[in-house]
Formats: C-alpha cells, structure tokens, sequence
C-alpha cells in the first residue's frame, strides 16, 4: 500500500522532502513546496545545497475514535456504528485509493440503533445493532443485526430474528464511492461521489482516470438502483431464522484487477515472518498487549512494489505507508524475538536505497526530515537508518541471522560504517541533518552503538576494521563525557545537542533514554555506554521523575521546559517507541523501580486504547480515574508503537542470545514487577524459545534450540 503519505502531527506538510541527492520518498501532492536550495536555519548540506525547514502540518482527519481494519495493502476505516457515512476518512482501501466510501443499511426504511463496535483481530471488526420490529408491542428489540467487515471490505450482514411471528422485511444498502486517494482524504478536500452503473449483482464506479470500483452482492438483490446506487432485497425470516448478505469490494485500475493488490507484487505478504508469541501469568494484560502487537505487526507488514519478496512494516496506518523508513528498521529490531526474517528483507529493502555517489555521501542511506521538536531543526532520517544498519544487522547475528542473509547485508553494513567513520572524522560527532550541524545527542547515541557493534560484527565475520571503528567510539565517548554533560545542582543532565554557534541546548526530553540503549554483543553482554556510571544514573533517576514520566509514559519534552506541549510530537507527547526503549535500557542497568514504573504505565495506557497502542498520545499527568488522551492525528496501529510493545514486554525477561556463540541466557527483572510470566512461541536460532520468570525473578529457560547452552 503506497498512498501518497500525509502527514503526522508536527511534520512537515505532505511527503517530506527527500534527503539531498536521495530518490525522493513519496509522490508529492499538488501545491508549493519549499525550493531545493534555499538555506533556512543555516543549516546546509554539502556545497550549496540545502535542507529547509519544511512548512507546518496541515489538519488530518482524526481517526482515534475509528476501528481500522488492517491488511496491507488493504485498508478499512470504520465508525463504531458500523455504517460507512463518507465522512472524513471512512472507507474501504485498496493501496491508497478508497474503493468504497458509503455503505448504508437500512431495514424496514430504518438505520438500526448502534450498540457495539469492536475489534475482532487486526484485520476485522465487528458491529452489533437491533431494531424493533413494526408492530410489536413494548420496547424490546426483536431483530439482531450483526456486521462483520475486513480489510478489504469484505461484508457479512446477518439479520436474527426473536420475533414471534414470520416477518418480510425489505432491506437496502446504499453505496457510492469517490475512489478518492488516501493523500486527497487526509487533506480534507472534498470530492463529489461517482455515478454508478449496475454490474452483475453489484454496483460499479469509474473515475476519470480509467480507475473503478465495484459491490458484488450474495444472494443477489431483488433490485439495483443505479442512480440512488441502493441495492435491495426482501427478506423473509421465520421465527428464530436469519437472513445474511454478503459484500465483496473489488478495484480495477487501467483495466487490471486490483481487489487487494493493484501493483502485481504489491499484495499481502506471504510466508510466516512473524512467530506466534504469547504470554501467560498472573497479570493477563501482557498476554492480550502481546497478543494485539503481533497481529497489527502482522497487518502492516507490506511488499516492496518493485522487489516483491522484500517485506517491510509500513510505519503506521492510514497516513504513513509508503516506502520504507527508519522507524520500520527500529519496529524489525524490537520484533527480533519473534523471528530474524523481517530484519533481514528490512535490511535489505533499506540497502538499495544505499547512496554510491562521492567521497562524502557513500554508504549513506538517504531519508526525509522529521520534526524534532520546538528548539531544533528537522532532522535527517537517512542518518537514523545510516546509523542503526549495521547495529540491527550485528543484534540479529546474535538471534540467529542464517548465514546467507548475513553475508548478503554485510558489505551494505560495512559502506555505513565507512560513512560513520568519515562523519567522525570531521568534528568528532555525527553532524545531523547536515555537516553544519547541530550534533544531536540522540544521534551521538545511535553513532557510538552502531560504531561499537559494527567492531563486534565486523569481528565476528573475520572481516577488518573492528579496531577502527572501537577508536570512533572512543573518541565519540570522551568527547561526549566532557562536552554533552551539564553540571546542575540537581546532579546534572545530558544536553540535547550543540549548536554551529557554540551553545549547548539543555531541554531534557524522553529522547535521553537513547542514551541507555546500547545493545548486544557476544556473549549476551551489552556494549558500553556513552555515558559513565555516575551520569547514567542521574538519566535514570530523570527519566523517571514526574517532569518525563506521565504516569502513561515517557514524555518527548519535560514539562517544565520551555515549548513543553502535550500533544508536541517531539514536545511532550508520550512516544510509545520512547517508552519501550526506555523500559528496556533502564532494566539492562539495573534501574528496575524506574523501568517498572514506565512498563506499568505502558500497559494501563495499552488496556485503555483496547491493547492497540497508537505511536504516541498526549503527555497529559495520570490522575485517578483518568484516561490517557488520544493523539487527533496518531496513527493506530504504528509499527514502532506495536514493536515498542514487545520490546518492553520481554524486557521482563532479560533475553540475551548470542547464536553464533551458542548460548543464551535471560536475567529477568529480580522483583518481577508484574508477578509470575512465561514467554513462549518467541525464535531464538531459528527454533521455539520459551522462559519462564517466577514471582521471586528467578528466570528459566523452557524451550530452546538443541545445542544451545544455557544460562542465567
């Protein structure tokens, strides 16, 4: 599914501009766009070219309240009443195009009264209504009316009757579409329905540009009405008896068959990438939360159009499904545990976008900007994905990565870690967006990681430069000790970033808990950090303080620092990506109370959005009785929310795998915050793992490879 993206709250408006000399990312939508070399901020990349400052977001429609059934590439997007309106962004899609905008059933002339709506998997939903039937006495409905409707539309329609006596009803749906696409809905320009013809036991719309839609019907209607676009039928039930209509959406485009899959290859992946993980304990919420991620990972999963046996996670749904990105690279690593495959055609999606052009730009992969928030400009995603290649390739060795995919994503990894090296090399910081700067901390974060795993990699594969690159890390450390620490009277704090002009920018946001993730390396260790013990954990007691810690989540700005805004992206929103990172850095150091609290608040927050985490919602404080507030323009379900969800969870156990070392051990958190839990269905070298974490935080490990050692 390939819409072309809208976008999210705080960035930049339509497609963001791609990287200078990347392919761009996305097709953009009609209306001025910010010249290719225009300087804003004063920060430019290489010679006269520059990244400006995208222009602010435009309203999206919000869907926080819909039910979204998910199955890239199809899409359905419905109120919880169940009829589809044509209002906003309610539809049927199909790869970005809206097949079907109005789906209204009527009985005996009447709508029936709503009195459920509700998920039934990641890719369906359910609607309960009821009418009373004409005639009968007293206020109790006698006909059950059940929807059942799937992401590509497909329509289940079953009226039940309690009725005493026999009924004939008529029944009508009136349908229309304006096979809109999903940029034009998200815009919120309106467009006039299409005329319908009568095709087959359906209805059928076709727009200007040769695309069409059609609604089949079974059994077929007693009558179809082209011009109302009402297809009818007279039911008859006896007591106790049902009567069912089945809908099928189907699109076409220049004469092809689209139903789900207008690009040839662009339709649902197929295989098994995902394992069924489950958990089970005293607490049920992380079994249902664990549950819930892997289905909506499962529906977001989408092919690359021109490379069909390459599958990525779309970053979220409806606005954000286009080409891959970073976040769906961070989604592949937290989803480890549940199989190496989708990094790995991550990976390998993310390597042909790799640049080969001069000295300065080989071995990066370009990216859009994204916000970052009130005090900095956007920053480069390109970098972000640049920089965690080679760290999730390394993190997936140790899973279990087969051979094969490992020497194939090698030489991508070693030209990022080349780029790395050169970046370094110049000011001893990774610069982001630009070589003018500013040097991000996040960034400095995600550079000493992939510096220090790609050493371990490099090394594991017989191949050279680990020691190179082990120097990069030091010098990036030593440098970050000294001049990214702000000494306060409250212990300290990390400092956002430092600026082309000499300042050093202290707003403390949940970006901090970047710090804390290292990641793995052999023999189940974690990598050195940037910072030193003192520093981090001051980070932790910060990160877990009420200013960052909502009582939901991580915030993404503090609140007592300036520009602080519940619902900023990068400004006081809880980022659920944030959060888990947080979780699970804070559990690896040792900081249980405070990784505790932040997964406690996760899943409270989980239970209140039905166990599907949207990417971010506001940073408002928790109360008593409160509910977190929804983002209006969030994207639910979001890849890295879904994969933030597992990463955290399994944070409980301490999973630490080292494949090529043959071993793999768990250190669970000791108080065993949430009682007793067992893991199972989780992928450690290819084979079922399953542990186990008692009420005492003694983990064991019931289930694993043969040959494997085991530890604790």
């Amino acid at each position: 599914m390939a819409p072309s993206p809208a976008p999210a709250p705080g960035r930049p408006s339509g497609p963001p501009p791609a990287h200078p000399a990347a392919p761009s990312t996305g097709h953009r939508p009609p209306g001025p766009h910010p010249p290719a070399h225009t300087s804003l901020s004063g920060y430019t990349l290489g010679a006269g070219i520059a990244l400006p400052r995208a222009p602010g977001p435009s309203e999206l429609p919000s869907v926080h309240g819909a039910l979204l059934c998910v199955a890239l590439p199809a899409l359905a997007v419905c109120a919880e009443h169940g009829q589809l309106t044509g209002e906003g962004p309610e539809g049927v899609y199909a790869a970005g195009r809206r097949l079907l905008s109005r789906s209204v059933l009527r009985v005996a002339g009447r709508e029936p009264v709503a009195l459920q709506g509700r998920m039934a998997a990641a890719d369906n939903a359910v609607f309960l209504g009821a009418l009373r039937v004409p005639g009968e006495p007293g206020p109790d409905p006698a006909l059950a009316v059940e929807r059942t409707r799937s992401a590509d539309g497909t329509e289940r329609i079953t009226l039940r009757s309690a009725a005493g006596r026999a009924l004939r009803l008529p029944v009508e749906i009136a349908l229309g579409t304006d096979l809109a696409d999903l940029g034009t809905v998200a815009s919120g320009r309106p467009t006039p329905e299409l005329a319908a013809s009568v095709h087959g036991t359906g209805l059928r719309w076709t727009a200007p540009d040769g695309r069409s839609a059609a609604v089949t019907a079974d059994p077929p209607p007693t009558d179809s009405l082209a011009a109302a676009g009402v297809l009818r039928w007279e039911a008859e039930l006896a007591p106790g008896a049902t009567f069912t209509i089945h809908l099928r959406v189907r699109g076409e485009a220049a004469g092809r068959a689209a139903g789900g899959s207008p690009g040839g290859g662009a339709g649902r992946p197929g295989g098994h990438l995902l394992s069924d993980a489950c958990a089970e304990g005293d607490d049920p919420r992380p079994g249902e939360l664990l549950r819930s991620s892997v289905d909506d990972l499962r529906a977001l999963l989408q092919r690359d159009p021109a490379h069909p046996a390459d599958v990525h996670l779309a970053a979220g749904v409806p606005w954000r499904c286009g080409p891959v990105t970073a976040e769906a690279l961070w989604a592949a690593r937290m989803a480890l545990p549940l199989g190496t495959r989708l990094a790995a055609t991550t990976l390998r999606a993310l390597g042909r976008t790799q640049l080969a052009g001069g000295e300065a730009d080989s071995g990066r992969i370009p990216g859009p900007l994204r916000d970052a928030g009130p005090h900095l400009p956007p920053r480069c995603t390109g970098v972000e994905a640049t920089l965690a290649f080679p760290a999730v390739l390394a993190e997936a060795r140790r899973w279990g990565l087969p051979a094969k995919d490992l020497d194939e994503l090698l030489p991508a990894a070693e030209r990022c870690l080349g780029w790395l090296r050169r970046a370094v090399a110049g000011t001893g910081y990774v610069p982001d967006p630009g070589p003018a700067g500013p040097w991000r901390a996040e960034t400095q974060a995600h550079a000493h990681r992939a510096a220090l795993l790609g050493a371990d990699l490099l090394d594991g594969c017989g191949r050279s430069g680990g020691d190179a690159l082990r120097d990069t890390a030091r010098t990036l450390r030593e440098r970050f000790r000294r001049e990214f620490w702000i000494e306060d009277r409250a212990g300290g704090r990390p400092a956002l970033a430092r600026t082309p002009d000499g300042r050093t920018r202290s707003e403390l946001g949940g970006w901090a808990a970047h710090l804390l993730d290292t990641g793995l390396l052999g023999g189940g260790r974690y990598a050195q950090g940037l910072l030193d013990k003192t520093q981090t954990d001051q980070v932790a007691r910060l990160l877990g303080a009420p200013a960052l810690d909502s009582g939901w989540g991580l915030r993404g700005l503090g609140t007592k620092e300036p520009g602080y805004n519940a619902f900023g992206h990068r400004a006081g929103a809880v980022r659920v990506h944030e959060t888990a990172v947080a979780v699970a850095g804070l559990a690896a150091g040792g900081h249980e109370r405070e990784a505790a609290a932040l997964l406690r608040g996760l899943l409270d927050a989980a239970e209140t959005f039905a166990h599907r985490l949207p990417e971010m919602y506001a940073g408002e404080q928790r109360t008593a009785g409160g509910r977190p507030v929804p983002h209006p323009a969030a994207c639910r379900p979001a890849a890295a929310a879904a994969a933030g969800a597992v990463h955290a969870l399994l944070a409980l156990a301490g999973i630490r795998p080292d494949v090529p070392g043959r071993s793999v051990s768990v250190h669970p958190l000791p108080s065993a915050p949430l009682g007793g839990i067992r893991f199972s269905g989780l992928v450690v070298a290819g084979e079922p793992f399953a542990v186990r974490v008692g009420r005492l935080g003694l983990g064991m490990v019931e289930e694993a490879a043969e040959g494997l050692q085991l530890g604790v």
